[in-house]
């Protein structure tokens, strides 16, 4: 109940936030709405409609209002609901971002556990120095070296776009996902193993794991039994950070291979100087974002009852 409490805080505090900040920015909202050599009658009209000659408080409570009755408004160019709009493009940005980070972990975990237990030999120094030069590569360059790769030179998937119908059309949009989701997971496996690497090492040298041993148990039971809970717990910190990070940075991705997602609609939006879009996709990622921090510190505590009894003793 404390961390919902918090987490209802933070979303107060980014509203607030993103209302400011919004209300900053030079011009004036009902601009969108007016072609050039608009009269001063029509600007007045335009100003009354988006609400921007109301004094700021009633904007900002009337901004709040909607917020807590889930209404985000109506977009200034297309007219559309806001609301309807992000969760269309929702259906393409969750998956690649989910479906990127379940591939990542499937990479990052055993080679992170291999780098750390055979640190010594030559494949255990390879993996590290390979997971090394894929954070330092962006990830776009992976992104066209695929597309260069996969799409140009062997013809075997397409190079980007997604079809009209969505997943309707399910066998496209999965091959459309396809080289989207491996760029995203390369990149971040990259980042994943360092981290899955370190925790092991800590294991590894951990009391409880040499007791276990010495009480007759094997080095693979020792670790499973023992070790993988107590090094999961830092990097479930990691994973929450590295999730929230991959939502925010798929506009990238969502670029290079033309897909149609909530970074696309927000850079759109900014182009067009369409506020309720940008507001609305700026919300719902701050939520999103929150929801990921709330879910990875929850199973954090799940996996360690230290972290439950620390909170119940303060």
């Amino acid at each position: 109940m404390r961390r919902l409490a918090i987490l209802f805080l933070s979303l107060l505090i980014a509203a607030v936030v993103l209302f400011l900040l919004l209300r900053l920015l030079p011009g004036d909202p009902a601009n969108a709405l007016l072609g050039v050599g608009a009269t001063e009658q029509q600007i007045a009209a335009a100003r009354a409609q988006v609400g921007s000659d109301q004094p700021i408080w009633l904007q900002f409570l009337g901004f709040i209002g909607n917020l807590a009755r889930f209404d985000l408004g109506t977009s200034f160019v297309s007219r559309a609901s806001v609301l309807d709009e992000i969760g269309n493009r929702l259906s393409v940005t969750l998956p690649l971002t989910l479906l990127g980070f379940a591939l990542a972990l499937v990479i990052a975990i055993p080679l992170g556990v291999i780098a750390a237990v055979h640190s010594a030999r030559w494949y255990g120094a390879a993996i590290s120095v390979i997971s090394q030069l894929g954070i330092a590569i962006p990830v776009f360059w992976v992104g066209i070296l695929l597309v260069t790769l996969f799409a140009i030179n062997l013809r075997l998937l397409p190079s980007g776009g997604f079809p009209l119908k969505g997943w309707a059309n399910r066998g496209e949009a999965v091959t459309a996902m396809i080289l989207p989701v491996i760029t995203i997971s390369l990149v971040m496996a990259a980042s994943l193993l360092r981290y899955v690497r370190a925790a092991t090492l800590d294991v590894l040298g951990s009391d409880y794991i040499r007791t276990a041993r010495a009480l007759g148990a094997s080095f693979p039971e020792a670790l499973i039994r023992h070790g993988l809970r107590n090094g999961a717990v830092p990097v479930v910190s990691i994973l929450g950070i590295e999730l929230a990070s991959t939502f925010l940075g798929a506009v990238v991705i969502e670029r290079v291979f033309s897909l149609p997602g909530l970074g696309s609609m927000l850079l759109l939006a900014i182009q067009q100087r369409d506020y309720p879009n940008v507001q609305g996709v700026l919300f719902v990622s701050t939520l999103l974002v929150l929801l990921i921090g709330f879910a990875a510190d929850l199973l954090q505590r799940l996996i360690d009852p230290r972290l439950r009894e620390r909170v119940a003793t303060s």
